[in-house]
């Protein structure tokens, strides 16, 4: 298999770069969290309880369509290999808990991998949405379309005072998670982003890494999410979370402009450097892969870097992790192998870059 072909398979359409300001904003999700009122939360149900659930979501989803998703498909968790639910887990689709907690447990898919609906993670539904860019209105009213076409099918637990009841108290409410996935890098080689951080947790949102909750910043990636989900309407923690994040925005542009205006030379040292760096290394650690791969896209996005797609970096961050890199390989890769793997795999992609490069100015 030609990589372009394993990327064309293996990528979904949020890591193509396509969203507005996906310069800095990756990628929006929108997760809401729902049960049934009739069946124990999954961390006390049975495993008869929990097999009552798969087995009526399997019933009443897979192949049926709306327009909106096309067919959806239905996996078991439990049918699959460690390495394609790891590959779930680096593309977004699933959490690590689903994937490590496999038995009555299933996921919802559409046809472009937009929409998940994880089943018995920790509440009895998790439907989630993402989207290239910042796209947190669409995102919801996609998640809402599935909402309703589950609610036509299962008796969700509601409560008229509380809003929807979920396993975590924190998601009592709206059930609402929505979180876009920033890329900063100025504001942190500037140092600005440790000052910044501790404000947008007093407004009540909360900023985590890449695979959320417990998982590091690598690669200047950051989530940022909505922490309540109770005593406000869906919209208005969507309106809430776009406001922070286009200050955001405003201030990780302004700090490209200083460090540009400040330090270019130094600046377009360091970004050349990684591009060098990555284009002829032979092994590579994931930390160092996911560092030198922000400072391209940084170079990209900046106009220092150019003939390279600034979907680099959002293809790359899923393509280098473990699951994909074995899936790549056709076989299962010890941490130095895959460290040498993950090396050839980039200057393959950045081969790739150049060849496309030279064929469209070919053709001019």
């Amino acid at each position: 298999m030609t990589l372009k072909s394993f990327m064309n398979d293996a990528i979904s359409p949020w890591m193509k770069n396509e969203g507005p300001e996906a310069d800095i904003v990756i990628s929006s999700r929108i997760r809401l969290a729902r049960n049934l009122g009739s069946v124990p939360f999954p961390i006390i149900a049975s495993g008869e309880q929990l097999k009552g659930i798969t087995n009526q979501v399997e019933k009443n989803f897979p192949g049926s369509s709306k327009e909106k998703f096309g067919k959806l498909s239905f996996l078991q968790m439990s049918d699959l290999n460690d390495n394609e639910k790891r590959i779930l887990v680096e593309k977004h689709l699933v959490s690590p808990n689903l994937m490590n907690k496999s038995e009555n447990r299933a996921v919802l898919l559409s046809e472009n991998e937009s929409l998940s609906v994880m089943v018995n993670e920790e509440d009895h539904f998790r439907i989630q949405c993402l989207f290239s860019g910042f796209q947190l209105e669409e995102g919801l009213a996609y998640a809402n379309v599935m909402d309703d076409w589950m609610e036509e099918k299962f008796d969700f637990a509601f409560d008229e005072r509380r809003g929807y009841l979920t396993s975590c108290p924190t998601n009592v409410g709206t059930g609402l998670r929505s979180s876009v996935m920033m890329h900063l890098p100025a504001l942190v080689m500037t140092k600005q982003l440790n000052r910044i951080l501790p404000a947008i947790n007093q407004l009540g949102l909360v900023v985590r890494g890449i695979y959320g909750e417990g998982s590091e910043a690598l690669g200047n990636l950051y989530q940022i999410s909505n922490q309540t989900t109770l005593g406000a309407s869906e919209q208005d923690i969507v309106k809430d979370l776009r406001s922070v994040v286009s200050q955001l925005i405003e201030h990780e542009r302004a700090a490209r402009e200083q460090l540009w205006n400040q330090s270019q030379n130094k600046l377009e040292d360091r970004l050349f450097r990684s591009y060098g760096i990555l284009s002829y290394s032979r092994s590579m650690e994931s930390k160092e892969a996911m560092q030198r791969l922000s400072d391209v896209r940084l170079g990209i996005d900046m106009g220092i870097i150019e003939d390279v797609k600034g979907s680099i970096l959002n293809e790359l961050m899923v393509m280098t992790q473990p699951g994909f890199l074995q899936q790549y390989a056709g076989e299962s890769l010890k941490p130095e192998q895959r460290d040498q793997r993950r090396a050839s795999l980039i200057r393959e992609r950045l081969k790739l870059e150049e060849q496309e490069e030279d064929h469209d100015g070919g053709g001019e």
